[in-house]
């Protein structure tokens, strides 16, 4: 796995870092395609930065040209709607995601079979400028790498039981919080609970064990904490035509909450491993 060299270009177009961590190509002309970057290159950035943005480049022209587009990334994993999630505000929601308000830092494929390895977003319209919904992730191997000792022990001794109820989304899954990913590097597994008083639809229902009753509200103040920090959490203010691949195995997303009826509405597409990495997390899964 090679990283980003100063001053690089992939099929011409310019290479410039994000902070606090990932990668953004920009295009050099309005008509350059994403198609035509070279995906093996891509992948090996996505992989050593865990966030890549491709910006300015004539996208996919719909749900099936992302199809299309993301099996040369690698196996697409399958839902029971098909490949791509349209994520758009829904008249009445039925659940969180196709709501408007926040949603909290979790990771995806927690309930399903098995978990993949990208997310693969496009943005087909943006909210306006100060109309929010910008999506967080957060760098978890980065939160452990800087994490005060006593908190990552603490941290270490946790285990989080998580369950849902929700059509194609329902499960139960059991996974240690400080857990390894395939790369062999320690990561965070946490579905941050719904603060107190936010609304919100098909909330799950979350215990964590392993340290004594009274030790918990520490555990989640510490945690919490460090996943937010400015060093570790990168916010993405969505651009219409943006694709953002994001490293599922290490990050942990959310989304902030963004004005209601706004256009906001992005298309994601999970991308498996190869192989693709079984979820032995997995309690029971209804989806």
């Amino acid at each position: 796995m090679t990283t980003a060299a100063a001053g690089e270009r992939i099929a011409g177009h310019p290479l410039v870092p994000l902070e606090p961590f990932g990668v953004r190509i920009d295009a050099t002309t309005p008509d350059a395609r994403v198609t035509d970057l070279p995906v093996e290159r891509l992948r090996e950035l996505a992989r050593a930065h865990h966030l890549l943005l491709l910006r300015g480049f004539a996208g996919p022209r719909d749900a099936e040209e992302l199809t299309e587009y993301c099996t040369r990334w690698g196996e697409i994993g399958m839902w029971p709607y098909g490949p791509v999630l349209e994520l758009v505000e829904h008249e009445q929601p039925v659940d969180h995601i196709f709501d408007h308000r926040y949603v909290p830092l979790h990771w995806d494929g927690m309930y399903r079979e098995e978990i993949a390895e990208f997310q693969i977003f496009h943005c087909v319209a943006a909210p306006g400028e100060h109309e929010g919904g910008r999506t967080t992730f957060c760098q978890t191997e980065a939160v452990l790498r800087t994490a005060d000792p006593a908190h990552r022990r603490l941290w270490e001794q946790v285990t989080g039981r998580y369950s849902r109820d929700a059509s194609q989304y329902a499960g139960e899954c059991l996974s240690p919080v400080v857990t390894t990913s395939p790369a062999g590097h320690a990561v965070i597994r946490y579905n941050e609970p719904v603060p107190p008083g936010e609304t919100f639809l098909n909330r799950p229902e979350l215990q964590f064990s392993g340290v004594p009753e009274e030790q918990l509200a520490e555990f989640h103040r510490t945690l919490q904490a460090a996943l937010h920090d400015a060093r570790h959490l990168y916010a993405h203010a969505w651009r219409t035509g943006d694709v953002v691949v994001a490293d599922n195995y290490t990050l942990l997303h959310g989304r902030e909450a963004f004005a209601s009826r706004s256009p906001r509405h992005l298309r994601r597409v999970h991308v498996l491993g190869d192989p693709p990495l079984r979820n032995d997390a997995l309690v029971t899964s209804r989806g």
